[in-house]
């Protein structure tokens, strides 16, 4: 498929006759991400503390770019296991600074040691992370009719994301954003944005309606 048509349709199609989002550019571990985790609906409070933090530090970068140093990134933050993160120290920050395996971003790294004790302080009164952050899934009314690549590229936040990136903000969290909360809740699976025509689309909406939302 020519640059041209992928630009207009936001479809990639490859030489086995496969019809998939083109974001992912058919670059092997990205199109493993695309198929088999983005979109697709996460209750686990670790897993979702880990996707909020990795979309702040792609703040300003690819998301390639994180995705290729994922394994280090939660190597140097325990997992992501938000309890530990939260007990981080100076000396933390100095290490992590120095840890060529993740994005040595202080303002980052600072804001994912803050989150982490934000996200106890949530989890104690929401009753998990999960709970909270399902509560702003968006109904029906407020979501297209079919998810183009147009109706994509024109909405990098929406209401819903808006509401969120509020929510956390007064809540003391940082890094969190209404463009940056989108893009988690596309990654954690609160909306389905694989475009019309991906042939992801409907495997991942299946999942999204098999899925127990948390309360």
């Amino acid at each position: 498929m020519a640059a041209r048509e992928i630009a207009a349709n936001g479809l990639l199609k490859n030489a086995s006759g496969r019809t998939t989002c083109a974001w992912h550019g058919g670059l092997d571990e990205y199109e493993r991400y695309h198929d088999a985790e983005w979109g697709r609906p996460v209750g686990d409070d670790t897993r979702l503390f880990e996707k909020i933090c990795l979309e702040g530090f792609q703040s300003g970068l690819s998301w390639l770019t994180i995705l290729r140093k994922r394994e280090n990134f939660r190597k140097a933050f325990a997992g992501f296991d938000f309890v530990r993160v939260a007990g981080f120290s100076q000396k933390d920050v100095a290490r992590l600074l120095a840890d060529a395996g993740i994005v040595r971003h202080r303002g980052k790294i600072e804001s994912t040691i803050n989150n982490a004790r934000r996200a106890i302080e949530l989890a104690d009164e929401k009753g998990s992370l999960a709970a909270h952050f399902w509560s702003f899934e968006p109904g029906t009314a407020e979501r297209p009719a079919r998810v183009t690549w147009d109706w994509a590229l024109a909405n990098p936040k929406t209401a819903a994301s808006i509401a969120l990136s509020k929510d956390l903000k007064k809540r003391g969290w940082t890094f969190v954003g209404p463009t940056t909360v989108y893009a988690f809740m596309q990654a954690m699976g609160m909306v389905n944005d694989h475009i019309e025509g991906c042939c992801m689309r409907a495997d991942v909406e299946a999942a999204r309606r098999a899925f127990r939302r948390p309360a």
